[in-house]
């Protein structure tokens, strides 16, 4: 006989059974489920969504597609002093701009303002990002529709290159491989580069030419010529335009009290000496420490060549029209007239109506005594010469700009 399976009766208590032959206990179960499906599916589809948008799947933007009459240029370092009045200037000769800054040393203020100036949608973006971040920069090209980069990104201060080395080689000379590379990639073939006049060092014979021997004697001007160097190399890809334009000491502010140079706090020992002479002027500082006065010129102290900021700009902007496919552009801008650094002491006192205590200390590390330009190639080839060569009235209108903005960019 075979074996009966006996069933243990349920108690009344523990049954679930209704009329409908449906347990009730799965029907409490079966709107979570349907829930959970729900979600499910939803967490399917944004994944799916993520992934396209990964793969290439992006919003498109003015930004991101090339349009018919319309330039848009990259500005690395655009929160800078020199490279936000560069941006400023692009956007009102109605250029696209991007401006790449990792805010190190630029003014997220000086942003906000081109962006209270320039709100139409499509004109201005700004992108915060380190150029030493490969992938960061890589991504940045891969998402925008760039024509041309404007690289002003650098530190630039002479007495700090001595002081930290490795950092101005890394930050200048690795950082302009990143962009070359980048460009390189997204084929982006025209390049406007903001160099200096430190890489020449100190030459024999003044003025300063084209062709006057790079010897710099200085990191920060070793790190600029190193990536000149690899600038040339590049620029031998078939279709690459490259302007290389080494300027000259900067003073001076928009003419319109827009933007100022504001650098930080900390940055005051090591920057220019037009912020220095406006501390003192402003009382931030006791007086002016200028470093070096046995130098083997008429006053003893240095001889400088000093351009307006609006000046450089217009410079940059006229290199960036003639910039040619297969050409390699190199060209000193400054006012080819050399000040000393009392003269400039002077003009300060005059521009900002203060008594500044001056004290002459030792020379610093890294300096040289004369250096003034040739300016006369960029003239002929690019039909540009320095408007604004009043070294007082620079001042005055960069003093203006000072005293509307105590603490720079924070009102």
């Amino acid at each position: 006989m075979l074996p009966v399976n006996r069933m243990k009766p349920q108690s009344r208590a523990s049954s679930s059974w209704s009329p409908s032959g449906v347990d009730l206990a799965d029907s409490r179960r079966k709107p979570h489920f349907l829930w959970r499906t729900i979600f499910t599916a939803l967490l399917i589809i944004g994944c799916i969504l993520v992934l396209k948008h990964s793969s290439g799947h992006r919003v498109t933007t003015a930004f991101s597609q090339h349009e018919h009459g319309v330039t848009h240029v990259l500005v690395t370092g655009g929160a800078g002093y020199i490279g936000s009045h560069a941006a400023l200037r692009l956007l009102e000769d109605k250029y696209r701009v991007t401006i790449v800054d990792n805010l190190s040393r630029g003014n997220i203020g000086a942003v906000k303002v081109l962006q209270d100036l320039f709100p139409e949608p499509g004109r201005l973006q700004f992108i915060l990002a380190d150029l030493g971040d490969a992938k960061a920069v890589n991504k940045i090209f891969s998402e925008n529709a760039f024509d041309a980069v404007m690289h002003f990104a650098a530190v630039a201060y002479v007495g700090e290159s001595t002081l930290e080395p490795l950092r101005y080689y890394h930050n200048i000379t690795s950082n302009t491989l990143v962009v070359l590379e980048a460009m390189a990639a997204h084929r982006v073939n025209k390049l406007i580069y903001s160099s200096t006049c430190a890489t020449y060092g100190e030459p024999e014979k003044m003025p300063i030419t084209e062709e006057t021997p790079q010897h710099p004697i200085n990191p920060y001007g070793r790190a600029k010529k190193m990536a000149e160097d690899m600038i040339i190399d590049y620029s031998k890809k078939p279709g690459m335009a490259v302007m290389i334009l080494r300027y000259f000491n900067v003073i001076g502010s928009d003419p319109e009290g827009r933007l100022g140079e504001a650098p930080r706090p900390e940055l005051r020992e090591h920057g220019r000496i037009s912020g220095a002479c406006f501390d003192a002027a402003l009382g931030i500082i006791p007086g002016l420490k200028v470093r070096g006065s046995d130098y083997e010129t008429a006053d003893k102290t240095c001889v400088r060549d000093y351009i307006d900021v609006t000046d450089l700009v217009d410079a940059h902007v006229k290199a960036l029209h003639h910039a040619k496919s297969g050409n390699v552009g190199i060209y000193n801008v400054g006012t080819g007239k050399g000040r000393s650094v009392k003269e400039f002491v002077e003009a300060c006192k005059k521009a900002t109506r203060a008594e500044i205590k001056v004290e002459y200390l030792s020379r610093r590390a890294g300096d040289y005594a004369m250096v003034y330009s040739d300016p006369s190639k960029i003239k002929k080839d690019l039909n540009w010469s320095a408007k604004y060569t009043d070294v007082e009235q620079s001042l005055a209108t960069a003093w203006r700009w000072q005293k509307s903005h105590p603490n720079g960019y924070r009102l």
